[in-house]
């Protein structure tokens, strides 16, 4: 009788295990596939903000919940690539029109657009050189370095619908020296 208790409680502790394991695994990929998942930035296209070889946490459920907003970083796939992504700023919103001067000077919907994260003047327009307006649903995205981004100025990336957006980047867990919240904001720093 009594190893027929310690047989029981031996499965019992057994199966509580694996529970635990299936729960834990269950759990980090719900977190994964729903609401987070980390991407490392490669290239030169968002320096001074994010650099190469930056690790970034990308927040997956916060636009279920609200659009997305002007100047926010977003993840989103590469048109030809699958397990590709680009790392953006938001610039232009649905229903605007986004135009950039021979001068560089971006313009939202006619008017010059105040922000500081493009700190070089850029040199090609692109497509922006006329005016872009924006689908219901789709926003206009520029990196930081402008000068050394492919971005919706370029028919390859063009404009990025909603749908498309794989989430926000809101942390940067390595290098652990530059570990914290990313600078996703009004863009007049």
């Amino acid at each position: 009788m009594e190893n027929e208790k310690k047989k029981q409680s031996t499965a019992k502790e057994i199966l509580h295990f694996v529970l635990y394991i299936v729960a834990v695994l269950l759990a980090t990929y719900l977190i994964v596939h729903y609401v987070g998942q980390r991407t490392v930035v490669v290239g030169e296209s968002m320096r001074e903000t994010l650099q190469d070889g930056d690790n970034l946490v990308v927040d997956k459920i916060s636009y279920a919940l609200h659009d997305p907003e002007r100047f926010d970083i977003i993840v989103f796939p590469y048109a030809y690539g699958e397990d590709t992504y680009y790392i953006k700023r938001i610039i232009g919103l649905p229903g605007e029109t986004v135009q950039i001067t021979e001068k560089g000077t971006i313009l939202i919907n006619g008017s010059e657009l105040k922000e500081s994260y493009g700190r070089e003047v850029m040199q090609d327009p692109g497509m922006a050189a006329e005016p872009i307006i924006l689908g219901k649903d789709e926003y206009f995205v520029l990196g930081d370095n402008r000068n050394d981004s492919e971005d919706s100025r370029y028919e390859d990336v063009g404009c990025i619908k909603k749908e498309d957006i794989i989430g926000r980047a809101i942390l940067r867990i390595y290098p652990f020296s530059s570990f914290g919240k990313i600078n996703n904001g009004n863009g007049t720093n």
